[in-house]
């Protein structure tokens, strides 16, 4: 079933997410359902909590990616309960990102290249392992939501003032984009 993906401005967003146990109800059915989300989306990562879940669940796919990043060919991945443990410094990178729950925002995000993160699969077998390049970016975006953060978060002062209006039409309903939603409720 394709969700609704929850707008800016939506509290939930905003909510650290917590960890889950293997007995979390219907927990294959909802992941079907993100990932099913996502393909209608057509993005490449999304989190509980941009649909309305405030736990640790993240699907990616980088598949859509593979023409021009040949390593991610068939790279699909669940991530339940993930956490970032270590950033390197060491080496940043900035690239433009947006946001299923932003539409039509893109902004420049300066961001390490490399992260240890430790997470479960969706068999709860456990893992840890570093990560860089874009996979390493794309992790970082979706477990920010985890953490109720958002990648304007990331922005400078002057950035995430010059998109205040595009911001407040958000909270306002006012945008289009050609997936399912759930804007704030006035």
């Amino acid at each position: 079933m394709i969700l609704p993906i929850y707008i800016y401005g939506q509290p939930v967003l905003r909510k650290v997410s917590e960890d889950i146990t293997a007995d979390y109800p219907d927990l294959k059915q909802l992941i079907s359902d993100m990932w099913e989300t996502l393909a209608d989306s057509e993005g490449i990562g999304l989190a509980a909590p941009q649909i309305g879940r405030d736990i640790r669940l993240v699907v990616i796919d980088l598949n859509p990616l593979a023409e021009d990043m040949p390593e991610y060919k068939d790279f699909r991945q669940v991530y339940i309960n993930a956490h970032i443990v270590e950033y390197d410094e060491s080496k940043t990178t900035s690239s433009e990102e947006g946001c299923l729950s932003l539409p039509a925002i893109h902004e420049k995000v300066t961001r390490p290249a490399r992260i240890r993160v430790q997470w479960t699969d969706e068999n709860f077998q456990p893992h840890d392992e570093w990560v860089e390049g874009y996979l390493a970016r794309v992790m970082q975006h979706e477990f920010d939501h985890l953490d109720a953060k958002m990648f304007i978060d990331r922005i400078s002062p002057l950035r995430r003032q010059l998109i205040k209006s595009k911001l407040k039409a958000l909270t306002q309903g006012r945008y289009r984009c050609g997936y399912k939603t759930k804007p704030v409720k006035r």
